[in-house]
């Protein structure tokens, strides 16, 4: 099966030249899936493994705003919309330096199965910029934010395309993008999520993410007979996800002992409680 699946990868680094991280995505699912669809003469007739690793759309566009100095700057926007068997793309923006198309089409390819599993009806998708919203005031985020979703928002919509926040974008940006959206389009509809309450947002949706990844380490301890209680937990990241993780780790009764980000980690042998991470993101 190796040889097939070299062929296989072979094609796709062909067409997907110096994307070393979805090539490595689409390895790693294609070594689990391609005995199934070697013995399903329809899935092999129809090229579905094919059809998975390959964009229903790919959208790259410039991103044009003012800095607080009134100069012009120019970042680049892109939203691949992977997949929409299911229903409709479904996924995260993310604004950080780092981002390329590379990047962003092997985290819409994992968006598609992480979609799936939820068993909810949505499709796949991934975007963002290379855009570092770091060190840049309330009001270059917020002109940036909008010049990305005046080219995004021809290209979104509740059954069409649902964006969400991802790192470099929580609920300030998703905020000032809805803003943007809602001008834009002149209505109210719910086509990004991680709003705020006050503005169509969704009860637990914070927690949801943090909660979710210890809830699911919990019941993969069960199989084990096994459990969080007692047990150490190290816990990478200091945002959203972290917090709410730390939270979750805590109730369960284990100990979460670390907290990180790219200026360093924090090391606390004592344990993490609420007031530790309310004095952390106070900080940040």
């Amino acid at each position: 099966m190796s040889t097939e699946v070299d062929i296989f990868m072979d094609d796709v680094i062909n067409r997907n030249p110096a994307q070393g991280e979805f090539h490595q995505a689409v390895r790693e699912v294609v070594e689990s899936v391609l005995p199934v669809v070697e013995t399903t003469p329809a899935y092999k007739k129809m090229r579905i493994l094919e059809r998975l690793v390959e964009p229903e759309r790919v959208l790259m566009f410039r991103v044009p705003w003012v800095d607080d100095r009134g100069d012009v700057q120019v970042n680049r926007g892109f939203r691949v919309e992977m997949n929409s068997a299911i229903g409709p793309y479904k996924g995260g923006l993310r604004f950080h330096p780092s981002v390329n198309l590379g990047i962003l089409k092997f985290l819409a390819f994992e968006q598609v199965f992480k979609n799936a599993l939820t068993t909810l009806p949505m499709g796949g998708g991934k975007g963002g910029s290379d855009f570092d919203p770091k060190g840049k005031s309330d009001a270059e985020v917020m002109r940036f934010c909008q010049a990305f979703m005046s080219e995004l928002w021809r290209h979104i919509g509740a059954n069409t395309d649902v964006p969400a926040g991802d790192i470099g974008v929580g609920g300030r940006e998703i905020g000032f993008l809805f803003g943007q959206y809602k001008k834009l389009a002149n209505e109210f509809t719910g086509v990004l999520t991680g709003k705020g309450l006050n503005w169509g947002g969704s009860l637990i949706r914070p927690e949801a993410t943090g909660y979710g990844a210890v809830y699911f380490a919990q019941e993969m301890l069960a199989t084990r007979d096994d459990s969080l209680k007692g047990k150490t937990v190290t816990v990478s990241g200091s945002g959203n996800v972290a917090q709410y993780t730390i939270e979750k780790v805590n109730e369960l009764g284990g100990k979460a002992i670390t907290l990180s980000d790219s200026n360093g980690t924090i090391v606390d042998e004592d344990g993490i409680d609420a007031e530790k991470v309310a004095w952390v993101m106070d900080l940040k």
